[in-house]
């Protein structure tokens, strides 16, 4: 949910006190370190070591110190990734939270330089200090939503993207990074210079090695107002092509997910974002959900689903006409204890979370797809614990796009419960949505979780296995590895 500055300074400061002490909720294991990413928790994972990489020197010195000893390096950031592309089983797993200095602003060109451990809350609040007495001033053009607390080199390992709506993917946003490949070694890249891994690496899931620094493209702040609706899907495209041409900068939809009411997936709240003049001010207090209402929101969305839409909708429709920053509205709130929260409230014994997974469909079909899926959903009982679609641009620069064509993005949290019968109903939930999303020519996003079957995967994304031969011949060796990557090695047979 959204925050206004002086709730985003207070809250980002606060975060980056306990982060370092629960973020990896690492337990001393016998034989290694049990790691699991934040979000979902279905990822446990034993590791060798965690190597905390604090300087450039530092990270070259590790690299290379793994390749005397042959061993396997993964990273991990924010950990928010629930496919396991951070977690190598008896890797050397290279923590990055510590490179998070800004290194360059450039105020004419609106460029900024960073080590990628930073995260979003230390970026952006890095960039409003060092604007604070500037009167024309820079901010970032975009994030992904939901979860502030990923690192910048994350982002581009999955080509993340946010709600803008004329945007690429992030890779839009990169002037230029840093890596350090297998052998140690510092390699520049842009699309001039080494621009065949400029290609790989960003959507490549930190296969190719560890990126150092990133160079961010920004966008001159401005402010925004919100002007929020429900309507109906039907009604969704033809109102968000009217935004567009309207000057509207970022938006979305977030439908119902009552699957017991007719209205399931069938209307949603309707918010966007319009630049107005700068003289508009921008209240110190807003109406906003803050820590404690998020959590009842959310309770509320597993204990009576027939009430949650009209008190989500009420609180955004309550905020219609809010005006915020460009940048600082794409910050959110989130818990990370959230799943213990649930689970204490509802005296749960078998634990649960939410699994998110991303489909997309072209745009013309969207409504074709949600129809279909809801009716995938109610036959599996699978309940979605909050839903949304954005709009998403082509991405032409990558190896491995998600995003193949001009599509409607279409966002599941999806209720996981942490068993062999409640990890298979949702596996095989995810699999009859791909199959849906691809029978109308649309795709599934890799970084969500592996239990895409071979088919689903080769018809998403036939050029994995390529994909794995430029890896290989970068990494020979093959030092930088995951769970993620050796699954998808022997699901590919490559």
């Amino acid at each position: 949910m959204e925050m206004n500055r002086r709730h985003f300074l207070k809250a980002s400061g606060s975060l980056a006190l306990v982060s370092p002490t629960v973020s990896f909720h690492a337990k001393d294991k016998q034989k290694g370190i049990l790691v699991n990413d934040v979000h979902s928790g279905l990822n446990p994972t034993q590791v060798r070591q965690i190597e905390t990489v604090e300087s450039l020197r530092g990270l070259q010195k590790l690299i290379r110190r793994a390749n005397r000893k042959g061993a396997k390096i993964s990273i991990a950031g924010g950990r928010h990734a629930m496919g396991a592309q951070q977690f190598g089983t008896d890797s050397m797993l290279l923590d990055t939270r510590s490179l998070d200095r800004m290194l360059n602003f450039d105020r004419e060109r609106g460029l900024v330089k960073v080590e990628a451990g930073i995260q979003w809350p230390a970026l952006v609040n890095g960039l409003l200090k060092d604007q604070r007495n500037d009167k024309k001033q820079w901010g970032i053009r975009q994030k992904q939503t939901g979860a502030d607390r990923l690192s910048i080199g994350g982002a581009l390992a999955a080509n993340v993207h946010g709600r803008g709506l004329k945007m690429k993917p992030i890779v839009e946003d990169v002037e230029a990074f840093e890596l350090v490949n297998a052998k140690g070694e510092l390699l520049t890249c842009t699309r001039k210079e080494n621009p065949g891994l400029f290609k790989l690496a960003i959507g490549g899931y930190g296969l190719l090695g560890m990126l150092y620094s990133v160079t961010l493209r920004l966008a001159p702040r401005q402010k925004v107002r919100r002007v929020v609706e429900v309507i109906e899907l039907k009604d969704f495209l033809p109102a968000i092509e009217k935004r567009v041409e309207d000057g509207f900068t970022y938006g979305d939809f977030q439908y119902d997910i009552d699957e017991k009411s007719d209205t399931f997936m069938r209307r949603g709240v309707f918010s966007c974002y319009r630049p107005v003049a700068d003289d508009v001010p921008v209240p110190e207090e807003q109406k906003e959900l803050n820590h404690e209402d998020w959590l009842k929101m959310l309770l509320l969305a597993y204990t009576d689903r027939s009430k949650i839409f009209d008190a989500y909708a009420g609180y955004y429709l309550n905020t219609n006409g809010q005006t915020y920053w460009s940048d600082t509205h794409q910050m959110g709130v989130y818990v990370d204890e959230y799943r213990k929260y649930i689970d204490q409230n509802l005296g749960r014994k078998t634990p649960s979370s939410l699994m998110i997974s991303e489909l997309y469909a072209p745009r013309e079909k969207l409504t074709e797809f949600m129809l279909a899926a809801r009716e995938i959903l109610r036959r599996h009982k699978t309940l979605i614990i909050y839903g949304t679609i954005r709009l998403i641009e082509k991405d032409d620069e990558t190896f491995l796009p998600w995003a193949k064509n001009r599509y409607a993005c279409v966002i599941f949290n999806l209720l996981v419960e942490h068993t062999d019968t409640g990890k298979k109903k949702a596996a095989n939930t995810f699999r009859d949505l791909i199959d849906l999303s691809h029978k109308l020519g649309g795709s599934y996003y890799l970084t969500y979780h592996k239990w895409a079957r071979k088919d689903q995967v080769l018809a998403g994304y036939p050029q994995m296995p390529e994909f794995f031969r430029h890896k290989r011949a970068h990494d020979p060796d093959e030092v930088f590895q995951s769970d993620w990557y050796r699954h998808h090695v022997k699901l590919l047979d490559v």
